[in-house]
């Protein structure tokens, strides 16, 4: 049998690294001793929920939920005798087919990765891996243009900041690089906050280098000396492989002191952020870095003229500064031939909630939300209904099936009442109660306001509390008006995105699921048969008294005697569903508002209680 060399590539993103993949490469390090086999690890695929993932090369196996035990097999079938192991190959929770090899699953099929392209590939704290998919190139490229050149390219380009704002970079770049001053800095945004977002921490995590680079350049074409990576605490993978990276890189001379001997002196430090979501807002950004606490103050003037420490200041996040690097190596003319005329390039996701293939995905500017849920998602969970999507993270809306073939780029989805963000993407089915959704991201942007202003320190608790007593079962008529008064206000009147954006979600829950408002608060009734205060529990008479029920209740709500009828005191019931699930025979009805006619009570086994 030919020795050929083989590559075993092991998933060491946060989500596997979770799920025991450090000691599944120890385990296949081990077992491939003495064998033509290289064994290393990688940051996120992000096929996330498939983790741990494992890839042989060169033949591109695909392997899914590897477990620990599953290793021999992998060496001794796979490796020595080339049979691939089937019950590890990716399986299409749709379709139930096996499809063994990467680039063939629909999920990868149809991306087109940029900013992603070499998470997966590479090996995250080694930069001759990075250097050997052309990390750098666009640097030494760069080192050979004027800084006014640099910038025009950027320019040309359309890239727009991946933060959320979708601002022209080059014309943030032409700013900062014209406003006067000796000392000039370089920030990036990693100040990820959104629930379910993951973008910037995977690309930290699996490609640290393309950041840097992307900073470096900024930095030689603004005439800055000293760059700042403001990354949340809570990412301390992010923060191991990009200081490893700092490290790398000043060794190989593209930090440091006269960088590739061009006579440009540029650094780069972390800076930990303790996990504000305001923080993500520029100024609130810069205010934290010089050691103040994390608030927004009015613009003008604006960071490019005066940012940190009153000096100019260019802040980009960073997908935005992972894509300068392959403007600068293949011409701004390449890049805007991607996407849209006003949306080049491409946008990565954060693809969760009731979807086949959750994860990270980067698409083409331009796609539609039906391609990006459908095709490379899936579609929905358990063959359910399409009910919503919601983009752009906490500050995003909730877009409708009527929405579905609506091109995804910074115009279109602002026009459908939502926005591109820095990239979050929540799919939500037809259990989904929309006044419920529009209260969980509400409160948390009321907990992550910083207080400073008023339309948003209370306007969104005013808001928060309706949102709370409309799905408790206290709205009263009016709350619909109060809450678009409030949001219209709120939107107004705020000093910085977080308070400006906060009412989006209630806002296009309102204006596309207004009959599920209307529902809770006319008919006493939750469409989605999911608010609890609209829920009741019963014990039909077949119950055989086993008391599982009474025991595992944890208000003590439910009495009876062993063998016997046992009953539930609907004045302590929490509407927790507990008895339900413990329950052998399942001998419960449920009773559920839906505003419809008939309140009769259903078997629990037709709802999905939550």
């Amino acid at each position: 049998m030919e020795d050929k060399k083989r590559t075993i590539l092991i998933c060491r993103g946060t989500g596997c690294e979770s799920a025991k993949s450090p000691q599944i490469q120890a385990a296949l390090e081990e077992k491939v001793q003495g064998l033509n086999v290289e064994v290393k690890f990688t940051g996120c695929h992000g096929m996330c929920q498939q983790g741990p993932i494992v890839v042989v090369e060169p033949e591109d196996i695909f392997y899914a939920h590897v477990k620990l035990r599953d290793v021999p097999k992998i060496v001794e079938s796979h490796i020595k005798n080339d049979e691939v192991v089937e019950r590890l190959v990716y399986e299409d929770p749709t379709t139930k087919e096996k499809i063994p090899t990467y680039h063939d699953i629909p999920f990868y099929k149809r991306q087109k990765r940029l900013v992603l392209r070499n998470c997966g590939q590479i090996d995250p704290e080694n930069i001759d891996d990075a250097l050997a998919r052309d990390s750098y190139a666009g640097l030494g490229e760069a080192l050979k243009m004027e800084p006014v050149e640099i910038v025009a390219e950027v320019k040309k380009s359309g890239l727009r900041g991946r933060g959320g704002g979708g601002f022209p970079t080059g014309l943030k770049w032409e700013f900062t690089q014209k406003a006067a001053g000796d000392v000039k800095y370089v920030l990036c945004n990693a100040d990820e906050g959104d629930p379910g977002a993951f973008m910037d921490r995977s690309v930290l995590e699996g490609d640290p280098h393309a950041v840097l680079e992307g900073m470096i350049i900024a930095g030689f074409a603004i005439s800055a000396k000293q760059g700042y990576i403001y990354c949340r605490a809570e990412y301390p993978l992010a923060i191991k492989r990009l200081q490893i990276a700092i490290e790398q890189a000043r060794e190989h001379g593209y930090l440091g002191k006269d960088i590739l001997g061009s006579g440009f002196d540029f650094d780069i430090e972390i800076f930990h952020g303790a996990g504000a979501f305001v923080c993500g807002e520029e100024t609130a950004l810069i205010t934290s870095i010089e050691g103040n606490r994390g608030m927004p103050r009015n613009r003008p003037p604006y960071p490019a003229n005066e940012g940190l420490y009153g000096k100019p200041t260019l802040l980009n996040n960073v997908k935005t500064y992972a894509n300068i690097p392959l403007i600068i190596t293949n011409g701004s003319g390449w890049f805007a031939d991607i996407g849209t005329e006003n949306s080049k390039g491409t946008a990565v996701f954060a693809l969760t909630g009731k979807i086949a293939n959750s994860g990270l995905i980067e698409v083409p500017m331009g796609v539609t939300l039906r391609e990006i849920i459908y095709d490379i998602g899936g579609g929905i969970l358990d063959s359910k209904e399409f009910k919503a999507v919601q983009t752009g993270g906490p500050s995003g809306g909730c877009l409708p099936e009527s929405f579905l073939d609506t091109p995804v780029d910074y115009d279109s989805l602002i026009e459908a009442g939502s926005m591109m963000g820095s990239g979050g993407m929540v799919v939500m089915d037809e259990d989904t109660c929309m006044v419920d959704v529009a209260r969980y991201f509400l409160d948390f942007t009321e907990k992550e306001s910083c207080g400073k202003c008023v339309p948003c320190r209370i306007g969104t608790k005013q808001m928060l509390t309706i949102l709370e007593d409309i799905v408790e079962g206290r709205g009263k008529p009016g709350d619909i008006d109060r809450l678009e008064e409030l949001a219209h206000g709120i939107k107004i009147g705020s000093l910085c995105g977080l308070g400006q954006t906060a009412p989006n979600p209630v806002l296009t829950t309102i204006r596309y699921f207004r009959d599920e408002y209307e529902a809770h608060i006319y008919d006493n009734a939750c469409p989605a048969k999911q608010c609890k205060e609209f829920i009741s529990y019963h014990i039909v008479d077949s119950c055989i008294g086993c008391g599982l029920c009474r025991r595992n209740c944890p208000v003590d709500a439910i009495t009876g005697e062993q063998k016997e009828l046992h009953h539930i005191d609907q004045e302590l019931c929490i509407q927790c569903g507990e008895c339900y699930e413990v329950c052998p025979p399942k001998v419960f009805s449920i009773e559920i508002h839906t505003g419809e006619k008939s309140t009769e009570p259903e078997p629990v086994l037709q709802v999905v209680t939550g």
